[in-house]
């Protein structure tokens, strides 16, 4: 019997299994975070990632419209060069299409795709179109980045405060309005509308990027740097002398968490009170379901950074909007999540507890 039909079928083994398998093709050096560093001349380094939207498992008609689909493929792209530390420089589109797919939805989706890439100063520079039984997208970004400054997951160190950008759990909530609009009733309409904004145009976390090699700067020595970024920096940037990890929270905040820890082999303690929630949650939400759309919900796109406790201070500070200090990396390797108020029991968080593909 063939090795391929003797094998296990990946659903049996997860979106986690296969991606342990599919690593071994690939160069260690290289892969394992939210995208691909490439090294290519001196001074300057190569940052490629590749993201796909599929009809009916990332967006539905009944929910998302052709601009919102463009949108969300360009920004979910764009979010994993933010968590890498690097700078848009263009992205390829590779569409999949069913016959009776009729132009101007098409022509929306790119608009929607531009929309997004317009904010950053990145074009369109290629791609590919081919026949498919559902309506796919897959982009791949291009970013640049200093080979100094590049965030990644296995550089979290015990005793670094883990870092959020911004407020989660409001994608998944935007999502339920969308797909349940009777659950709104408390809701005012500014609410409500970004409660759905956020599930539609999320916004990926560039902005952060200056505002955090500024800081960094102040606990690095003086090394002059070149940059090319449409994003304005900091004058004269150095390279950090702490290095950071990081990812964006794509998947939810506890897969970000549980991802850094298991590839640093650390372990971490998330304090549950200090992660951050959309205000209009009070009206509607449970505290479990608030923390549960948080954790799992995904789709936020801030960015979730491990960093010494000064800076990280620093970094809250001037980013305010729901930017917080969330929890500590510990020794070990399991990530807890503890309630100082000791209403809840401690909770062991897992990879398997969000979404995966096949699951």
């Amino acid at each position: 019997m063939n090795n391929e039909l003797s094998s296990p079928l990946v659903q049996e083994i997860g979106e986690q299994g296969l991606l342990k398998i599919l690593q071994r093709f690939c160069p260690a050096d290289i892969i394992g975070d939210d995208a691909a560093v490439i090294a290519t001349e001196p001074g300057k380094t190569l940052v490629v990632t590749t993201d796909v939207l599929v009809e009916n498992i990332h967006f539905s008609e009944n929910t998302t419209s052709p601009e919102d689909v463009g949108w969300q493929a360009a920004a979910a792209n764009l979010s994993d060069l933010a968590a890498m530390g690097a700078y848009p420089l263009g992205i390829t589109v590779g569409l999949g299409l069913p016959g009776n797919v009729c132009v101007g939805w098409v022509e929306s989706l790119y608009r929607g795709i531009t929309e997004c890439l317009q904010s950053y100063n990145t074009p369109i520079v290629g791609g590919d179109v081919v026949r498919s039984p559902v309506v796919t997208v897959g982009i791949t970004a291009f970013g640049q980045a200093d080979p100094h400054r590049i965030i990644r997951r296995n550089q979290a160190k015990i005793g670094d405060a883990i870092v959020i950008t911004g407020v989660h759990g409001a994608s998944r909530a935007g999502l339920e309005l969308l797909l349940h609009p009777e659950k709104a009733e408390n809701l005012i309409e500014e609410e409500r509308t970004a409660l759905i904004r956020a599930h539609q145009r999320p916004k990926p976390r560039l902005d952060v990027l200056p505002i955090l090699w500024q800081i960094l700067d102040s606990y690095s020595p003086t090394l002059p740097l070149s940059h090319s970024s449409p994003l304005p920096l900091p004058p004269s940037p150095t390279p950090p002398l702490l290095p950071i990890a990081g990812m964006d929270s794509s998947d939810g905040l506890a897969d970000a968490v549980v991802q850094i820890c298991r590839t640093s082999n650390v372990g971490a303690v998330v304090e549950r009170t200090q992660i951050a929630f959309p205000k209009a949650f009070d009206k509607w939400l449970t505290k479990e379901q608030a923390l549960e759309y948080a954790l799992y919900g995904g789709e936020d796109f801030e960015l979730v950074l491990c960093l010494p406790k000064e800076p990280a201070d620093e970094l809250v500070q001037q980013l305010g909007q729901g930017a917080a200090i969330v929890g500590e990396i510990t020794e070990g390797s399991t990530v807890i999540l503890r309630d100082p108020d000791q209403e809840f029991p401690d909770q062991v968080l897992t990879l398997s507890q969000g979404f995966q593909h096949f699951g």
